[in-house]
């Protein structure tokens, strides 16, 4: 059966947290044929989080946290991208060309966007016009995980807090996942901007919200076992 595009978990949650997993799932539909890629290279990191819904669904049960996750892959079109900008439907990610990425035209673009991209956004958008003022207020945390070695460079963390704006939050977070000596990292293995991010800067910071991406290695999330071992720790850090 076909997947959603987006799929909303727990809508009516009452934490203060509302979770979003922009590269939950690595399904193409079949009339792209994988966009000429192999079931091993759609089954990596360039094609979605592995273990981040197992994490994101966990966390979710865990805060009585709404929660949103996409329905397809990041390949199609990154919902953590901006429309357009050299990340969102890229024709190659890391070491690996896209062919059904290449040389596609306006239309096409637009097509994705309008399947993939907007309903994601306005899944989220709706979340968070619905909810009231509240004290303490709502915070934005995307759910990702990230690989334990990149182009040949090994990645020593066990989980990074990305931020930008939010260092209050993103510092305390940190503080109560253990810290570096426990493996965890302040913005790496990543940094925010404007032009490789949409989660942090429209939805958090756009609206005066704290927002902070939450990376967790591969390794460590491996099987679902694993995964909600992570989401109950993340969860025992942000129930303060």
């Amino acid at each position: 059966m076909q997947p959603a595009s987006v799929e909303v978990v727990n809508a009516s949650g009452r934490s203060r947290y509302v979770l979003v997993c922009e590269h939950a799932s690595n399904w193409i539909p079949p009339e792209y044929d994988r966009l000429g890629l192999t079931e091993t290279e759609l089954s990596r990191h360039i094609a979605w989080d592995l273990g981040a819904a197992w994490m994101a669904r966990r966390l979710s049960e865990r805060l009585d946290a709404p929660l949103v996750l996409a329905g397809a892959s990041r390949l199609l079109i990154d919902l953590n991208r901006p429309p357009g900008s050299p990340g969102s439907i890229p024709e190659r990610s890391e070491d690996t060309a896209i062919p059904g990425n290449t040389d596609l035209d306006p239309a096409e673009r637009t097509r994705r966007e309008n399947r993939w991209f907007h309903p994601f956004q306005k899944a989220v958008t709706g979340l968070l016009d619905q909810r009231k003022p509240s004290d303490p207020p709502t915070v934005v945390l995307g759910i990702h995980s990230f690989t334990p070695v990149y182009m040949g460079h090994r990645r020593p963390w066990f989980a990074g807090v990305l931020y930008r704006h939010s260092q209050d939050f993103g510092s305390w977070l940190v503080s109560r996942l253990g810290g570096e000596g426990a493996g965890i990292a302040q913005n790496q293995p990543y940094q925010i901007e404007d032009d490789s991010d949409f989660t942090v800067p429209i939805h958090g910071e756009a609206r005066g919200l704290d927002a902070v991406l939450i990376e967790v290695r591969q390794d460590l999330i491996s099987t679902e076992a694993a995964a909600n071992g992570w989401g109950d720790r993340l969860a025992a850090a942000l129930l303060d």
